[in-house]
């Protein structure tokens, strides 16, 4: 199982430095979560570790080698990664999407083999998209189509799975049906998955391990309930919350109820604080 961590990482935008001197490991086999604010450079920092992006300084170590001087080829058959709004050739059928994953284990020109069909067809299965795997993508739902895109990274037979927020514009039914297909695969096959999540509750149900970026930093990194806390949601996010327990899962769940530059400023009427999560905790 292929290890990743980042080693004194630096990126920038030409000359505006993004993420400075960051440190930080990715738990094999667990599903890791990148919260933090819009443009706190969460996003940035995924695409650094899948190698999209090129770092201004220090390094990204996959198996202790660094990841930005090894061939695409073989960082492909190691790591995959699903981009936001990813786009395909108009009348692209899911099958010939999900093909698309094992393009980095072939040779030369050759076509698809029937090693190379099997692991389609159980990527397709998977996902539980076979009776959607001669439909074109624009046919499909939201849900439907993230699915398909998911498949195609499992095709690649990797590692490591990356998604950048994979439950955008998604509504809630689709948001869970994703976010549940990504539990089920890190369960059954221990494969390490690491995603920027936007919501998040979300994050704190569905991974293992968190990390909060603030201004490229990372300020808390840990267990759910070592990083859903109402002082890192302060400073990461600005906001108060009440903290309560999700009785299903056990896991911490955010009750956003002020700024917290409101809060500063005495607008939190007397009250409201302590009560809330009372009376939450009371109905659930």
């Amino acid at each position: 199982m292929a290890s990743l961590k980042t080693s004194h990482l630096d990126i920038a935008y030409e000359d505006r430095l993004i993420v400075q001197d960051l440190n930080i490991s990715i738990p094999q086999g667990k599903i890791t979560a990148l919260v933090g604010a819009n443009g706190s450079g969460k996003s940035t920092i995924l695409k650094t570790m899948a190698r999209i992006l090129q770092p201004k300084g220090g390094s990204v170590l996959l198996d202790g080698k660094s990841i930005h001087k090894q061939s695409t080829r073989e960082v492909a058959k190691q790591l995959a990664i699903l981009p936001q709004n990813p786009t395909a050739p108009e009348g692209l059928s899911v099958y010939e999407l999900v093909s698309y994953g094992r393009f980095p284990h072939q040779k030369g020109f050759g076509g698809l083999k029937a090693e190379d069909r099997q692991i389609i067809d159980w990527a397709i299965e998977a996902t539980r998209m076979n009776e959607f795997s001669d439909r074109a993508l624009e046919q499909l739902s939201g849900g439907q189509r993230q699915r398909a895109w998911i498949a195609m990274a499992l095709a690649q037979e990797t590692d490591i799975l990356f998604l950048d927020e994979p439950t955008t514009f998604l509504d809630m039914a689709h948001q869970l049906e994703v976010l549940q297909l990504l539990e089920e695969l890190n369960a059954e096959s221990s494969r390490t998955i690491v995603m920027v999540v936007h919501d998040l509750n979300h994050a704190a149900r569905y991974a293992h391990h968190m990390i909060a970026i603030k201004k490229g930093e990372a300020v808390a990194v840990g267990v759910p309930e070592e990083v859903v806390t109402s002082d890192v949601l302060r400073e990461v996010f600005g906001i108060e919350a009440d903290i309560v327990t999700d009785p299903r899962s056990g896991v911490p769940l955010c009750l956003p109820y002020e700024l917290y530059r409101a809060a500063t400023e005495g607008k939190v009427r007397s009250g409201k604080k302590g009560d809330l999560a009372q009376k939450v905790a009371s109905i659930l």
